[in-house]
């Protein structure tokens, strides 16, 4: 059957001499692979189709549907939204890159998830438009706020008392865990804070130096590690702690 649905770009790896296969999280459907053909190829206008599928494009698309197959196929596509400045500011990009990372490690059946598409598609249009600011705080949002849709939020009970925030469990308490997978001080309020941000241009008031957001990040990474099953490293983290020197 046939089926229009918007979609983020997750993945796009190469396949034969001009065709390429896509990881798309659908609003429709959630995690789907597909087969395009001839996609690498520069139409007759000298334009490269192949710029539709980069990692973090939403696209409209019109899509076959077989539940018998794990491959499925794209009648046609179209942007949903063409980015301003995502894809040509590099800080921006690798910020979604991260994002867009971070999803894909997490999503394991091709189950749908509507809130969990709109969320994506929101944050990645707010990441458009965002501040320096907004988006070198950016990351931290995702990766906080992200965790509730996969069941592992952090519940956010915060006080001067519980000062220690204990990745292992994802709670905020006042003993200093017997492991080492916490933040504790400026590091847990300053989680605190970003967990009360409902939408992402608040943001701009969360206060950080570059060496405290890398440390959460570094923290949540493994707090990732510890409740995702073979979520590994990630590959985008060193970039963007290069990128945002």
């Amino acid at each position: 059957m046939v089926h229009k649905t918007k979609g983020v770009v997750l993945r796009t790896v190469k396949f034969g001499e001009t065709s390429i296969v896509v990881s798309v999280f659908t609003e429709l459907f959630g995690l789907q692979s597909y087969l395009v053909n001839g996609i690498r190829q520069v139409s007759k206008k000298g334009t490269a189709k192949g710029a539709y599928f980069q990692p973090a494009s939403l696209l409209e698309l019109v899509v076959y549907k077989n539940e018998f197959k794990n491959l499925q196929r794209i009648k046609e596509y179209k942007w949903s939204y063409l980015y301003q400045h995502l894809f040509s500011d590099i800080f921006k990009n690798a910020v979604a890159l991260f994002a867009i990372e971070l999803l894909n490690k997490c999503l394991k059946e091709p189950e749908p998830n509507n809130e969990l598409f709109y969320f994506i598609e929101d944050a990645l249009l707010h990441l458009d438009e965002a501040s320096p600011t907004v988006t070198a705080n950016f990351p931290l949002f995702i990766a906080l706020h992200l965790a509730v849709f996969f069941g592992f939020r952090i519940n956010d009970e915060y006080t001067e008392a519980k000062h220690y925030l204990d990745l292992q469990e994802g709670v905020f308490t006042e003993e200093q865990p017997q492991h080492s997978y916490y933040l504790i001080d400026r590091e847990a309020e300053a989680v605190s804070h970003i967990l009360k941000v409902m939408q992402p241009s608040e943001l701009e008031d969360v206060k950080l130096n570059q060496d405290m957001r890398r440390r959460i990040l570094t923290a949540l990474e493994g707090y990732y590690a510890l409740h995702v099953p073979d979520f590994g490293t990630m590959r985008t983290l060193p970039v963007l702690r290069e990128i945002s020197n």
